[in-house]
């Protein structure tokens, strides 16, 4: 059979070999002792990640419940001004950026691949490596609360509050250099899951067939390569203007205070969706499976999945509208903050109808309630943003504790409430034991009670006039009993969630190969009875619930009836099929735990964080570190082919590699080259945000640098590119010497080239800490460099793997990918050159 051979014939009658799932489990066995924590298999990875997430949930709710404690009475003096500033600030950093993404990522790391009918994601080493620079990263981020260096200008850092003039000490650089390197890891996840989602399904499933909150996912992940880049961008300006002097948000120097907000904004609109979508996708999974029938609407809630995340992108404004841009800016930012609702409004339908249909009454479970009470809350926090997206409420709403009630409403109910529907609902899936029903009602009443009592007074606080962010108030302004009843609600809700964990405590007992098995009865894949590897052998799928349409489906998987049933090539191994109709393309050979991806976040964490309070040199041996063990793990990333292809079961053989755009790497490197192009869009919209607020900071055209310079290193950027053209064609002939040669020539001509534009822009007289236009100009050409020397890296290592034997015409992904950079960075330079030459003097 080819690759393309109908597989409906599938599964085999035929009796596997003996030994055949003892070798896999032997395959997939999980390190025991201190290796332990250099397990990559998603199973475990994702366990990891959702308890630290959870950890980081419980930490800021007690940050939260000391706030509540000091707002509870007026003038009460029990947390001074300053600790209070950073208790709110923390807060809202950790529940945003250490909590709720990383929450959604790790339960899609967690259950996708098995949702998929895949072993594990297929850049097993990434997850490792993100989940611990996020672990690590994290944990140090909150200790700093405990010896004074905790951020305290907001979860959303605004300049001038947060510029060195006005906050000197290191609590503002902990936050960006923390925050920033928190998002690299964000990145790399959403990278994974997307080409994981893309090309990892199990045979049959293609797109139309795809589970809810795969589709998701997909989006998610999307959103975040795209809105991330520009909270990176901005972080990186903020830390630039601290640590250097570079004036982009100093309004004597050219600079603008408005621009950290468009570029934060622009990330943090998007941001709550990348919550919330997740959190609909996982709604959308576990209510057809408590109604005992499929999720009415398919089509139509993949529809407004696919349009809530284009149309969030044009909500940034929403949160600007009291800043004095111009009108046509509010009344775009307005309609689009109202239209968002249709979508949404179209998920909460399809799910009413689906409760509606079903076929019969089912008994209340614990799941179901927390869903019901996220039908509630979200509700009523989306009718408040609709009235807060209507400009001349805003005004009177902006900054009050009103639009503190909305955004927990909100968030919380639109992403807490289903999180622990998620947890009560697939614990059986990891746990041997589901969580009791009688503590899961205790645990909800509690968490839905409270969180009502606690954040509903809120609104009338709001429209009392009570600001935010303030930590007290006076007696007369009667405010004091409202505050009360919020603290009560507060605490109420935080006793919500102790039950929890006591339940928890009581019967979560980990275990993927004896978990306690379909309890609901559910129709997707990750219901597959389960060993450590993942189900025992990769289905053939025909519809969108197979467990409910393939009569048998779960037996024949257990048997080994299927795909893979067992390791036919002596390693993990999963398949890779098409994107779209998902066809088996060739068996991906996964990495085994090792500890380069650990080390390579310990580095990661200590260079950022060691960065932030001022110490070089050991900052520059955790940065030696981590490139040092990122380099050791790809050096082994791209293994020698087989001879011959795999039998798969059924009769069918694949090959156990691939090479160019088929390949799973070559999709993750096209994303990440979207990563750059959104920090380098994001880049540019500050370059040309700041001339429209002084044009008169931009030089005239007779004192930019002669049009000779930009032109040869345009030249040089091409020449370098061409070679390497060459080096790829030289590769395909096996002529290794002529590849050797072209790829350290062309890494000459990049540097050459970036060297070039710096001293281009030096001769002409730009000093980075002159102007805003000056520092705009040297940050375009820092994030060319930063690209140019990651090329230089990636080319000289392709060369020595080379040397070494490991680079040939089929075995070639590692040059694929350096390619693929070495031209996107030429593109992105000669944009630039075109942008800094050319912008000037066509506006001069």
């Amino acid at each position: 059979m080819t690759p393309d051979t109908p597989t409906d014939t599938l599964p085999s009658a035929l009796p596997r070999p003996a030994g055949e799932r003892e070798q896999l489990e032997r395959v997939w066995q999980r390190p025991r002792g201190w290796r332990a924590i250099t397990v990559v298999n998603n199973n475990y990875v994702g366990l990891l990640y959702i308890g630290t997430a959870l950890l980081f949930f419980l930490l800021a709710g007690i940050l939260a419940l000391l706030m509540r404690a000091q707002l509870a009475v007026p003038d009460n003096d029990l947390i001074g001004h300053a600790l209070y500033n950073q208790l709110f600030t923390m807060h809202g950093t950790v529940m945003m950026f250490l909590f709720a993404v990383p929450a959604v990522e790790a339960m899609a790391v967690l259950l996708l691949p098995n949702m998929l009918g895949a072993r594990d994601l297929p850049f097993p080493r990434l997850s490792s490596y993100a989940y611990w620079a996020y672990a690590i990263g994290g944990l140090v981020f909150f200790c700093s609360i405990f010896v004074g260096l905790a951020p305290d200008g907001g979860w959303f850092m605004y300049p001038p509050l947060t510029s060195s003039a006005y906050s000197p000490a290191l609590n503002a650089d902990l936050w960006l250099l923390g925050i920033g390197f928190i998002e690299i890891s964000a990145i790399a996840g959403a990278i994974e899951l997307a080409v994981g989602i893309l090309r990892t399904r199990a045979p049959g499933m293609s797109l139309d067939k795809l589970p809810v909150f795969a589709w998701i996912m997909l989006a998610f992940s999307g959103m975040v390569i795209v809105a991330f880049p520009a909270v990176i961008v901005a972080t990186a300006l903020l830390e630039l203007e601290r640590a250097f002097g570079l004036p982009f948000f100093i309004a004597d120097k050219g600079g603008d205070s408005l621009l950290w907000q468009h570029l934060f904004w622009l990330f943090g609109h998007p941001e709550v969706y990348i919550i919330f979508l997740p959190a609909a996708g996982m709604v959308s999974m576990i209510i057809p499976a408590m109604a005992g029938r499929p999720l009415v609407g398919y089509r139509a809630v993949v529809a407004a999945i696919v349009a809530t995340s284009f149309v969030s992108f044009g909500l940034w404004v929403h949160h600007m509208f009291a800043t004095g841009i111009p009108q046509l800016s509010l009344s775009f930012a307005s309609a689009a903050s109202m239209a968002v609702s249709i979508p949404t409004g179209i998920q909460v339908f399809a799910w009413i109808a689906t409760i509606a249909a079903a076929p019969r009454l089912r008994p209340l479970k614990t799941p179901m309630l927390f869903i019901l009470g996220f039908f509630f809350i979200f509700v009523l926090g989306g009718l408040t943003g609709v009235m807060v997206a209507v400009i001349p409420f805003d005004w009177q709403a902006h900054d009050t504790y009103f639009i503190v009630a909305h955004l927990h409403y909100v968030l919380v109910g639109g992403m807490v409430f289903p999180l622990f529907a998620a947890f009560y609902y697939w614990m059986p899936f990891v746990s041997s034991r589901p969580l009791s029903e009688r503590l899961g009602r205790w645990a909800f009443w509690l968490m839905f009670i409270g969180f009502n009592a606690g954040f509903f007074p809120m609104h009338l606080t709001g429209l009392a006039g009570m600001p935010r962010r303030v930590y007290t108030y006076a007696d007369g302004y009667g405010w004091g009993a409202l505050n009360m009843l919020s603290t009560v609600g507060a605490y109420v809700l935080a006793a919500g969630v102790l039950v929890f964990l006591v339940d928890l405590a009581r019967n979560f007992r980990p275990s993927v190969a004896r978990n306690a098995g379909n309890v609901w009865r559910a129709g997707t894949l990750e219901w597959l009875p389960a060993g450590v590897s993942g189900p025992r052998s990769v289905p053939h799928v025909h519809s969108r619930e197979p467990l409910w349409d393939q009569p048998g489906l779960a037996d024949d998987v257990d048997a080994g009836r299927y795909y893979l049933p067992g390791a036919p090539t002596g390693e993990r191994t999963t398949l890779v099929t098409s994107a779209l109709d998902a066809r088996p393309q060739y068996v991906l050979r996964l990495p085994g735990p090792g500890w380069p991806p650990v080390l390579a976040a310990l580095g990661t964490a200590g260079f950022f964080l060691l960065l932030t309070v001022k110490l070089m040199v050991p900052a520059a041996l955790f940065g030696v570190l981590a490139i040092g063990m990122i380099l050791r793990w790809l050096w082994d990333a791209d293994p020698a082919p087989l001879g011959a292809p795999v039998e798969i079961g059924g009769g069918l053989r694949l090959p156990a590699s691939c090479q160019g755009s088929a390949s799973h790497s070559w999709w993750a490197m096209v994303m990440l080259l979207m990563v750059c192009a959104s920090i380098f869009s994001a880049m540019l919209f500050a370059y040309l945000f700041l001339w429209t607020t002084s044009p008169g900071q931009w030089p005239a055209a007779a004192l930019l640098a002669p049009l000779r310079w930009p032109l040869a290193c345009v030249a040089l950027l091409l020449a370098s590119s061409v070679l390497a053209w060459i080096a790829g064609r030289a590769l395909r002939r096996e002529r290794q010497a002529w590849l050797r040669a072209a790829l350290p020539l062309g890494c000459v001509m990049l540097f050459a080239a970036l060297g070039l534009e710096a001293a281009a822009q030096w001769r002409s007289g730009l000093r980075p800490q002159d102007s805003a236009y000056a520092a705009a100009v040297c940050a375009v050409v820092g994030l060319q460099a930063l690209l140019v020397v990651a090329v230089g890296f990636m080319g000289l290592f392709t060369t020595a793997r080379s040397w070494a034997g490991r680079l040939k015409a089929s075995r070639r992904a590692c040059f694929d990918n350096t390619a693929l950079l070495w031209h996107y960075t030429v593109a992105q330079g000669v944009a630039g050159a075109c942008v800094l030459h050319g912008f000037p003097r066509w506006v001069g």
